[in-house]
């Protein structure tokens, strides 16, 4: 390739002059929409002439005949006077291996080939789809170069400040079908067991993997593996993983369902419990056992289970209030009562002073005449 853009090169300049190139030599290359000249050695001066020239495209084995003149090849090539081939505008159906043989009138022949390789120049090399801004850490694309019209096609190359970029070796991989892989299969698991959902998404550079729960985007870190160890309740729902290059759109797994489903074992104790029904042991209650009920149960240090302010606290202050309220309420009865049968005691043990003895005896000798007469009257 390099051998033929500099001898593009020289046929370029050589047009700019107005004339066509001469050349000589065995292989040739020529400038698509240039003329050529190719010249017959051994032919004679002056005609009579005895020469032919044929080209094979290498196409096919076949050889096209292009001389004498009047031949269906005139319209792209013609025999000049001293015998050399003019191609007045070269073309890509003109590569191929040219020969002339020529015979001079003593019968000596002469033979040229001529390799012909065509060529053009490209355009103007730009970059389409450049990119906005680049993100530090991953691999960015900075935009695709592209040059029209050139033929063969040419290698473009890459410079940064000037200065040209070598390849790391590493072919891109476009980024093909995200795939989810859920173990255990099937995404069905027992209560406390462990799941591993692995995203498959084969691309270079490699892609971010985020994660998808229910439709909403999970809050973790960039990763290929999701691990649930310990799965809950909440767990459940249906899984995807969503795979972000920086070279294509964001491309999404179809979803798998995590679900929770009873051991045997589990389900046989379940059945069991629902096949055996008995009533509890009832036992007579006392006032002692009010203690029992709103005490907390304590652990092997002596604290109380449950939490700070829970409804255990709760219910054994208001439990000590009832009784402190009791005691207290019981305790006033018994004072008044005491007092009262005091009071009474000595009201017994006070004996009457003389003006009340006097008093009595006043009234009970009044009730004595009354008693009397009241007895014997009578007609």
């Amino acid at each position: 390739m390099a051998a033929r853009a500099a001898a593009g090169t020289w046929v370029l300049v050589l047009s700019l002059w107005g004339a066509a190139a001469a050349v000589g030599g065995q292989n040739v290359t020529a400038r698509i929409g240039k003329p050529l000249v190719l010249n017959c050695k051994g032919a004679p001066k002056k005609p009579p002439q005895q020469l032919e020239w044929k080209l094979n495209t290498g196409r096919t084995e076949a050889w096209k005949v292009l001389s004498p003149q009047g031949g269906p090849w005139d319209s792209v090539a013609r025999v000049l006077p001293n015998g050399s081939l003019l191609l007045p505008a070269v073309g890509i159906q003109d590569e191929g291996t040219f020969r002339c043989r020529a015979r001079n009138r003593h019968g000596k022949e002469t033979k040229s080939t001529y390799r012909v390789g065509v060529y053009q120049i490209p355009g103007k090399p730009e970059i389409v789809d450049p990119a906005s801004g680049l993100i530090p850490g991953v691999p960015n694309k900075v935009g695709t170069c592209v040059s029209e019209g050139g033929y063969p096609a040419g290698t473009l190359s890459w410079h940064l400040d000037g200065k040209p970029l070598e390849p790391d070796g590493k072919e891109p991989v476009p980024l093909g079908n995200v795939q989810l892989v859920v173990e255990p299969a099937g995404g069905t698991v027992a209560p406390g067991g462990s799941v591993t959902l692995t995203c498959e998404a084969p691309a270079q550079p490699t892609p971010e993997i985020h994660w998808v729960k229910d439709g909403a985007r999970l809050s973790l870190p960039p990763s290929p593996v999701l691990l649930l160890p310990e799965v809950r309740p909440q767990d459940q729902g249906t899984y995807s993983c969503v795979a972000m290059h920086p070279s294509h759109e964001p491309q999404e797994s179809p979803a798998v369902s995590i679900s929770i489903v009873a051991s045997p074992s589990e389900l046989k104790k379940r059945k069991d419990s629902r096949g055996s029904h008995s009533l509890p042991r009832l036992k007579p209650f006392f006032p002692s056992d009010l203690l029992q009920i709103c005490l907390p149960e304590t652990d092997e240090e002596g604290q109380a289970a449950g939490s700070v302010g829970g409804s255990g606290l709760g219910t054994l202050a208001l439990a000590l209030g009832t009784l402190a309220g009791l005691g207290i309420a019981a305790l006033l009865t018994g004072v008044i009562v005491w007092r009262r049968r005091q009071h009474q005691g000595k009201e017994r043990k006070v004996p009457e002073s003389q003006e009340e003895q006097e008093e009595r005896a006043g009234l009970n000798q009044s009730e004595v005449p009354e008693t009397a007469g009241s007895s014997t009257g009578g007609p």
